[in-house]
């Protein structure tokens, strides 16, 4: 991997974007007899942390959020953003330039149906649209009598004179002891399954499915190993990959052997039309439309089914459950080292949220196994933390103010396992209000960590679990309750997934989600207790009829005594927090030392018995 890059603070976007570049974009329009263009947030491999130069929608807005789009026409423009971003859209978009629009009722389809005026030609990248969405975008074009045009070249992409180089990280063999499975046995398992699937070939596209088949990492995307590149692979188990020759080392070649082919991603449409006459496996979630226009177009069948690489590579095998314990052993003491901070120097009152989070990344770092975080920290004092994904930054920075709860939500990047903890810390005696919703959420998040369940079961089955403490007093939250989670890949990972939102995806073991119930009260204050845990194998409960799954936590670092309200838990929720914080003594108090230790034992005691 690169080296990893410092958390920055700086202030991103602006309206000085659009005002310097929306008349660039509109030169190459006009040039190509264009009337506008389609901008979507995301990129050609479908990231969540774009590369520096797939960042098209701030250097056309301004706006720096994770989910958006815009319209660029000749004569107006629109910006689109979800409820997350509707105060920071107004701040980062010069509102004289671009329209401000819902990108979850309305988006970029709503507006072209009912701002579209016939006759205009719109372009788009079909590189940077799934077949879905594209979909929808032609029914509205169709609709309002537009026209929408793909281009081979992304106009964009021409206007923006000094956009940053491809990302060019060297890529790196994953051993076999974090790994456990070499890479020719994951081709021929897949291979196995393409062909069951009645398909001669699959095409990958997406950045972590490459990551884990061929047992490589990179350092293409900040906060992620990710090598970002494109593979076929057949069901012989052979492959081809399709990858700047620039990121390849002579220990990678080797690697990946005689059965993976090499050759440039410049290539990737020649291999796509070699399929012609093939029936081609391709996931319509994760490929752009651009892969399945050039798959149809050069006589591939198309079968529209998951990548097959997703399911395999979300159940952790042995090696990758172990590897995970290890890495949150040693996370874990950089948490209560930084937990002991926050008890001692961080109630002063003067530290600020950019320290906080400097703070932590700076105890992070003197691990020698640290590759990166696997995100930029959340950071959240007194209000800001009623953001759920709150991103301090020099015009935001707050105080752990007295009296106030802190909400810090960090991880790191291991050889052997992916991180990510949130707790919530008192500045000061918190007030009986947030210490009675702080026990509500750990109500929530105690149940679900303790619940057995059967094969079959869905993270939408299990979710109210985690509500129900909150439900019944009238409250909720407006986020997922858990997200798969990587092995030394991505913080975020997919198909499984704990939320309202339904889903079919069985819960399987070796999963590894997060569980992370929480509790917002707009500009006072916010709580959010998150731990990762594995699904374990079945077994039968003494008396039952069938086995049943269950949760290993994987997390170790103590939740904060002061804020729970002993009267709310019942004596085996109260087992669970001793067993939990035995746990966590156990694992982390042979890893500091000193005053931490003394802190770590009185974090740990027994609430059994405790005085409420």
């Amino acid at each position: 991997m690169t080296q990893m890059i410092s958390q920055t603070f700086d202030v991103k976007g602006g309206p000085q974007f659009g005002r310097d570049n929306l008349p660039k974009l509109r030169t190459e329009l006009k040039a190509l007899g264009l009337d506008g263009f389609l901008v979507p947030h995301e990129d050609e491999y479908d990231n969540e942390y774009l590369p520096d130069c797939n960042e098209r929608l701030l250097w056309l807005t301004g706006f720096s959020g994770s989910a958006g789009a815009a319209i660029a026409m000749i004569d107006r423009a629109a910006v689109f953003v979800d409820g997350r971003y509707t105060l920071q859209v107004r701040q980062q978009v010069d509102g004289d330039l671009f329209e401000y629009r819902d990108l979850v009722d309305q988006g970029m389809h709503g507006w072209i149906e009912s701002a579209g005026r016939a006759g205009e030609k719109i372009g788009y990248d079909a590189r940077l649209h799934s077949p879905a969405s594209l979909a929808r975008l032609q029914t509205a074009a169709e609709r309002a009598g537009v026209e929408l045009v793909s281009v081979d070249s992304n106009p964009l992409d021409t206007a923006w004179s000094d956009r940053p180089a491809a990302p060019m990280a060297k890529i790196n063999p994953q051993p076999i002891e974090f790994a456990g499975e070499d890479h020719t046995s994951k081709r021929e398992r897949i291979g196995v399954a393409i062909e069951r699937g009645a398909a001669d070939a699959a095409v990958l596209t997406a950045p972590p499915s490459i990551a884990w088949l061929f047992n490589i990492r990179g350092g293409d995307v900040s906060r992620s190993p990710l090598p970002l590149s494109a593979a076929i692979l057949g069901k012989d188990g052979k492959a081809t990959l399709f990858v700047a020759p620039e990121k390849l080392t002579d220990e990678t070649r080797s690697h990946l052997g005689n059965e993976v082919a090499l050759r440039p991603e410049t290539e990737f449409a020649a291999g796509l039309a070699e399929l012609d006459g093939k029936t081609v496996r391709v996931d319509p979630n994760t490929a752009s439309a651009w892969v399945f226009e050039q798959l149809k177009s050069g006589g591939a069948t198309v079968q529209e089914l998951e990548d097959p690489v997703m399911r395999p590579k979300a159940a952790k095998n042995a090696a990758e459950v172990e590897g995970s314990r290890q890495a949150h052993i040693r996370d874990g003491a950089v948490i209560v080292k930084f937990l002991h901070w926050l008890d001692t120097e961080g109630q002063s009152g003067e530290v600020d949220e950019i320290q906080a989070a400097q703070k932590l990344e700076s105890l992070r770092k003197e691990l020698p196994e640290l590759r990166d975080l696997s995100f930029d920290t959340i950071s959240g004092a007194q209000g800001n933390a009623a953001f759920a994904h709150y991103r301090v930054s020099e015009d935001s920075n707050l105080k752990l103010a007295d009296g106030s709860l802190y909400l810090v939500d960090s991880g790191g990047q291991y050889p052997d396992g992916t991180t990510d903890i949130t707790r919530t810390v008192p500045i000061g005696t918190p007030t009986a209000e947030m210490r009675t919703q702080f026990t509500r959420v750990l109500k929530g998040h105690i149940a679900l960590s303790m619940i057995r369940f059967p094969k079959g079961t869905t993270g939408t089955q299990l979710d109210v679990l985690a509500r129900l403490p909150l439900w019944q007093a009238g409250f909720d939250y407006d986020h997922g309750t858990g997200h798969g989670v990587g092995s030394f890949l991505g913080v975020h990972e997919g198909p499984q997934r704990i939320a309202k939102a339904p889903s079919a995806v069985a819960l399987e073991p070796g999963m590894i989600v997060s569980n992370e119930p929480g509790y917002y009260k707009e500009d006072a204050y916010g709580i959010r207790i998150e731990n990762l845990q594995v699904v374990t194998d079945a077994a039968l409960i003494p008396g039952g009829d069938r086995p049943m799954l269950g949760f290993e936590t994987l997390t170790l670092a103590p939740i904060h005594r002061t804020l729970i309200d002993l009267h709310l838990l019942t004596p085996e929720e109260l087992m669970w927090m001793d067993r939990y914080h035995a746990l966590v003594r156990e694992k982390v108090l042979p890893l500091v030392e000193g005053e931490v230790a003394d802190w770590l034992l009185k974090a740990t005691e027994p609430l059994a018995g405790a005085t409420p």
